[in-house]
């Protein structure tokens, strides 16, 4: 089996998310008075992702709209009736704090670069593409991807095998001959490899190490184990540190 193309996640994939909604939202909550309402700023942080994961889960039921679920995570983590410019003005107020903390992972350039002429690439994310096309152009690799595809326009979601199947179609390439690679085990380790296509979890900090994978799927540490697992004739690369 030949891979032509690597498709990828970008929120903790490539792009360090979590730290990055961490230290934009605590900055957010200090700026506007309200971290004192927390016994700490980690408490903060952690109210803001639960309210973040719930209304996002209602946005990939279709009970709400991509805007619709941003305002009402607002809402809700305030715990105050607001209009919907009130709760916009609020959420770019956090986006600015955000966006200030955006960075790449150290080991995303490298395995680009290594890859470049030997793999196409795209980028298939469970967010909306006015937000993921400005992020890849910030961070500087956009121009990196052939195909850019996300859930808010295709209007499925991962893990639903069409998503990664619409990013196969983009490519012109079936799913055997495409590899994912994501950070979440079950929506992009599990639907991937359900979806026929190669499946590489990212497992960035080992918290389920001892798990043991389905034939056809991979778990890496670091991006610097990809060329191995695909292939590449090239000599970047690393043994993968779960063996």
């Amino acid at each position: 089996m030949t891979i032509r193309a690597v498709v990828w996640d970008v929120d903790d994939t490539l792009f360090d998310y979590t730290s990055a909604d961490r230290e934009g939202m605590r900055r957010h909550l200090d700026v506007e008075g309200l971290l004192a309402a927390y016994d700490t700023p980690e408490a903060a942080v952690v109210r803001w992702r639960e309210v973040t994961d719930r209304q996002w889960r209602r946005f990939e039921a279709g009970e709400v709209t991509f805007e619709g679920q941003r305002r009402d995570r607002v809402r809700v983590f305030l715990n105050r009736e607001m209009t919907d410019a009130e709760a916009d003005v609020w959420f770019r107020r956090y986006m600015d704090h955000y966006e200030a903390a955006w960075a790449l992972f150290p080991d995303v350039l490298p395995v680009l670069d290594a890859l470049a002429t030997s793999h196409r690439h795209a980028v298939l994310s469970n967010s909306s593409i006015h937000v993921q096309d400005r992020k890849l152009r910030v961070l500087g690799v956009h121009d990196r991807f052939e195909a850019i595809l996300c859930a808010a326009e295709l209007g499925v979601a991962k893990p639903q095998a069409a998503a990664f199947l619409a990013a196969c179609e983009a490519l012109r390439l079936p799913p055997h001959e495409v590899a994912y690679v994501g950070d979440h085990p079950e929506i992009d380790g599990q639907g991937s490899a359900d979806a026929g296509l190669l499946s590489v979890w990212i497992d960035r900090h080992g918290g389920t190490a001892t798990v043991e994978l389905p034939s056809g799927r991979h778990r890496i540490a670091s991006l610097s184990e990809l060329p191995a697992i695909l292939g590449a004739d090239t000599r970047f690369g690393a043994q993968s540190t779960f063996g």
